[in-house]
């Protein structure tokens, strides 16, 4: 078997990507979609017919509402390939107002139920603020479930369990980017590799805290910077993946073990209320700095979006 084989005997594969043409080659379970890949994907050629006739069968609209038609109608594309969930995500540039992206997110939930696509197989993403998760809070007791992304810090999926989301994003590659950039000269790419790598401890951490004390809260593993990452990480719930790694794994037959599920160290249970929340963050300088990174990046690119739909709607 090649190494995506492998994998999917111990981990459900995910792609990241908003370009669904590439999908159907890997067969992966669900999707994930954030603006950045929705905006690399409406850039390209091929996609340039869907979002024009997406904007022009609702010209009439506000913007934020041609935007959620945008996100939603690649997510009903994506929907026809993979049998399982589509991930769409909130406006980053509400990750501070609970009460804006619970709205948005009801929104985008009916917009899919009109479609006929039913909640179970959306999830709706939302950036792991205290914000951000006490939405997911809400969301999740009304039955619509979430993916809490931009998820770089043990307090973060912590306070998500409490909030008993349906899922996290941990992100590998954007801890790995940190810790390398911090170490400069000194690093060590073999030392720091496969298991000892940044990223990889800290969701193999979260996942094993989550296995320990019986939360439901699915763990998926994200944002990856080379296929170590990921093979180190099966046996993971879930893990969501680029097509250029998926390709990558597609071609090595290279075999590799289950890596997650083992013996791991006890660790006590904890709770976060949003001070001590708030210091755990500020007292993780990764945390903080990515975190941030994150939400910026995320707000460019949606405004970007946002500039390609007013531009078509003064054609």
């Amino acid at each position: 078997m090649n190494q995506l084989q492998q994998l999917k005997q111990h981990s459900t594969v995910v792609a990241d990507t908003g370009d669904f043409l590439q999908l159907a080659r890997f067969a992966p379970q669900d999707a994930t979609t954030n603006p950045s890949l929705i905006l690399k994907a409406v850039l390209q050629p091929e996609y340039a017919p869907l979002l024009e006739s997406t904007v022009a069968a609702h010209q009439s609209a506000s913007l934020e509402d041609i935007v959620d038609q945008v996100l939603v109608r690649f997510g009903l594309e994506i929907l026809k390939v993979v049998p399982g969930r589509v991930s769409t995500e909130v406006d980053a540039r509400l990750s501070f107002d609970t009460a804006a992206t619970v709205a948005r997110a009801r929104r985008l939930i009916a917009l899919y139920e009109a479609a006929g696509i039913a909640r179970e197989r959306v999830l709706i993403k939302i950036a792991a603020t205290w914000e951000g998760i006490q939405a997911a809070r809400e969301l999740e007791r009304d039955g619509i479930f979430c993916n809490l992304t931009l998820l770089f810090s043990f307090c973060q999926a912590v306070a998500c369990a409490d909030a008993k989301v349906r899922l996290i994003s941990p992100f590998v590659g954007r801890i790995y980017d940190w810790y390398k950039k911090s170490a400069g000269a000194a690093w060590d790419e073999a030392a720091r590799s496969l298991s000892n790598d940044p990223g990889v401890q800290s969701v193999t951490r979260i996942y094993d805290y989550y296995k320990q004390h019986g939360i439901a809260t699915q763990v998926m593993g994200a944002s990856f910077r080379n296929t170590g990452q990921i093979t180190a990480l099966s046996g993971c719930d879930l893990l969501t993946i680029s097509p250029d790694l998926l390709a990558k794994l597609e071609a090595s037959d290279t075999p590799f073990e289950r890596a997650l599920g083992g013996n791991a160290e006890a660790q006590p249970a904890v709770h976060y209320d949003v001070a001590a929340f708030r210091y755990a963050m500020n007292d993780d300088a990764m945390a903080t700095e990515k975190l941030a990174e994150g939400i910026r990046g995320f707000a460019v690119d949606a405004g970007k979006l946002d500039a390609m739909i007013n531009a078509l709607r003064s054609k």
